[in-house]
C-alpha cells in the first residue's frame, strides 16, 4: 500500500509540470495535445520495439481501450485551453472537481455503493471553484474549459480501474495514448478549420518541452500513477491528484509571478481544496483504499 500511494504521489509531482509547460509553448491547445500524443506514442512504439513487450488483446478491449484513450485527448485539450485562456493556476484549480465527479462517476460504472463522504469531500472542492469564479470573474471562460477538463479527467481512472484487470500498465498507457492520437487526428481537419493558427509545426523550443512533457510528465506519470491503481481506489487516485495544483501553482508564482494577478478568493477556495486532501488523506489510514 505504501509503495502504491509513493508512486501515485511521484505521478502527481510530475503532473504539476504540464500546466507551466502548456503555457510554455506556443502551440494553441489542440495541437500540443496532438503533438504530446505523437512524441509520446513514437516514444512508446519504439521501445516496445526494443523490448518485445507489448501485449496484445481482443478486439473488444482494443474499442474500449481507443475509447478510454478519446477521453484522455480530450481531457487535455480542455485543460490546456483552460491554460490559454485564464491562467495556469486556475486551470489547475479547476482540475481539483475531479473529486466530485469521480464520487459520482465510480458507483455508477463500477456498481459500488455510493460513499456520501466522497460527495462530501468533492462538494467541498465545488465550493472552492466557486469561490475563486465569485471573485475573479474575468476567468469565466477559462474555469468553464477546466470543469469540462475535469469531467473528463474523472472518467479516466474509473475506466482504468477494470481495464488494468487486462492488461499490463505499460501496455495500456500505449494502446491508450495511440488511441488518442487516433482521435485527435480524426477530428483535427475540423480543429484547425475552426481555430485557425498561425503554424502548425512547434519551434525548436517548443519541441524541446513538447518532449519534456512527453517523456516524464506523461510516460512515466502514467506507468506510476497506472501501477498505484492496481492496489488503491480510483477516488483516492482523483483526489491524490487535487495535490497536482498544489506544485504547479507554486511553480507558476515562481516562473509566472501568477501571484500578482489573483485575488482573494483564490487564496480561499484554494484553501478549502487543500482541506479535502488532508481529510481524505486522513481517512486513507484508518481504512483500506
Amino acid at each position: 500500500m505504501k509503495k502504491a500511494l509513493l508512486s501515485l504521489h511521484a505521478a502527481v509531482f510530475l503532473a504539476g509540470f504540464t500546466g507551466i509547460l502548456g503555457r510554455l509553448i506556443t502551440l494553441n491547445e489542440g495541437l500540443l495535445v496532438w503533438w504530446r500524443l505523437f512524441i509520446t506514442s513514437c516514444t512508446l512504439a519504439i521501445i516496445f520495439l526494443f523490448t518485445g513487450h507489448l501485449q496484445k488483446v481482443t478486439l473488444s478491449l482494443h474499442f474500449r481501450i481507443l475509447g478510454t484513450g478519446a477521453v484522455v485527448a480530450l481531457h487535455w485539450v480542455f485543460f490546456y485551453g483552460s491554460v490559454k485562456y485564464a491562467n495556469v493556476s486556475v486551470a489547475l484549480i479547476c482540475f481539483s472537481a475531479i473529486g466530485f465527479f469521480s464520487a459520482f462517476f465510480e458507483p455508477l460504472i463500477l456498481r459500488k455503493k455510493m460513499d456520501w463522504i466522497e460527495v462530501l469531500f468533492g462538494a467541498l472542492t465545488i465550493a472552492g471553484i466557486w469561490l475563486i469564479f465569485h471573485f475573479d470573474k474575468q476567468y469565466k471562460f477559462g474555469i468553464l474549459l477546466g470543469i469540462i477538463s475535469s469531467l473528463f479527467a474523472a472518467l479516466f481512472p474509473v475506466f482504468n480501474k477494470k481495464l488494468i484487470e487486462h492488461i499490463s500498465p505499460q501496455s495500456l498507457t500505449f494502446y491508450e495514448l495511440s488511441g488518442g492520437l487516433i482521435v485527435l487526428t480524426l477530428g483535427m481537419p475540423f480543429y484547425i478549420s475552426s481555430f485557425p493558427k498561425d503554424h502548425i509545426l512547434p519551434t525548436a523550443g517548443d519541441f524541446f518541452w513538447l518532449l519534456v512533457l512527453s517523456w516524464f510528465c506523461t510516460v512515466l506519470a502514467f506507468n506510476l500513477s497506472l501501477q498505484a491503481l492496481k492496489k488503491i481506489s480510483p477516488f483516492t487516485v482523483n483526489l491524490s491528484y487535487n495535490l497536482e495544483p498544489v506544485y504547479g501553482i507554486i511553480l507558476a508564482f515562481i516562473v509566472y509571478n501568477e501571484n500578482a494577478y489573483l485575488s482573494s478568493g483564490f487564496y480561499y477556495g484554494l484553501s478549502l481544496i487543500l482541506l479535502t486532501v488532508v481529510l481524505q488523506t486522513r481517512r486513507l489510514y484508518h481504512r483500506k483504499v
